[in-house]
């Protein structure tokens, strides 16, 4: 069980930049992706359907022998964590990491201010989610704003220029005006656009990557749970595959990851 893949999933190519947050922290490990291309945008759709499309994708990546499940996705987290957890964990021992808790303690921790901005899908947003989990800090004032825009820039490979720069400045405004200090970016896609939303938001203000951060708890849990790969393990696979457009979304994949995407699965 140590050697199997490490599962993940998104809706698309965000959830790459937790599988390239793993890969940086965890070289030895096997990662098996799915990108669920034929249903993105996640965002907005309803929480429940979300939960029918993250309950199918994972019950075939656990079917397949993953030793854990990643949701590298903040609107399926929001969606399905408790069902995950009951459905996997509990039942077949296999734990879940999922990409919002770990953000908002980053935030609780980088804030001098108290007062943290989150961006996210509109879903992620209603669902009140990050509010929820932050609002166990004390002296912690959260302004949340959906940016429905992002994700259908970055699935399209639009990561700069005038289109992004000017969805981060309609999005971001509210978020400047409250005098937040920490910024948490509420979707595994909104790191490939950090470049534009640090320019606009200004250096003072601390970037929280739900990326970074849920690999980082990925890491923890391996080792927690034993199941670190063995060293003298044959060298690590990575197996990616999309429920949509495989030639597309295999060139984003490389372009954003790079060359340990040699090749994308279609499961359409």
């Amino acid at each position: 069980m140590n050697n199997s893949p490490i599962g993940i999933f998104d809706s698309g190519v965000g959830g790459l930049t937790v599988a390239r947050s793993i890969l940086d922290q965890l070289p030895n490990e096997s990662i098996s992706y799915i990108g669920d291309t034929a249903h993105t945008p996640y965002g907005t759709k309803p929480l429940a359907t979300v939960r029918s499309y993250a309950l199918e994708i994972m019950d075939e990546l656990v079917d397949e022998g993953v030793k854990m499940l990643v949701i590298a996705c903040n609107t399926a987290s929001a969606a399905v964590l408790r069902d995950a957890r009951e459905r996997y964990t509990v039942n077949r021992g296999i734990p879940v990491v999922e990409v919002i808790l770990p953000a908002a303690r980053r935030a609780v921790s980088a804030t001098r201010t108290g007062k943290i901005g989150v961006i996210g899908t509109k879903a992620t947003v209603d669902s009140r989610a990050y509010d929820d989990v932050l609002s166990v800090a004390t002296d912690v004032d959260v302004i949340s704003v959906a940016c429905p825009d992002f994700v259908p820039l970055v699935e399209a490979g639009i990561t700069t220029g005038p289109r992004v720069l000017e969805a981060a400045h309609r999005y971001l405004e509210p978020v400047k005006a409250a005098g937040v200090d920490t910024l948490i970016l509420g979707c595994t896609h909104y790191p490939l656009l950090a470049g534009a939303i640090s320019y606009v938001m200004g250096e003072d203000v601390t970037l929280v990557s739900s990326s970074d951060e849920s690999a980082k708890s990925t890491f923890r849990t391996l080792l927690e749970h034993g199941l670190e790969r063995a060293e003298d393990a044959p060298g690590p696979v990575h197996r990616f595959r999309s429920t949509g457009d495989s030639a597309t979304f295999a060139g984003l994949a490389r372009r954003f990851l790079g060359p340990e995407v040699s090749q994308v699965e279609s499961m359409s």
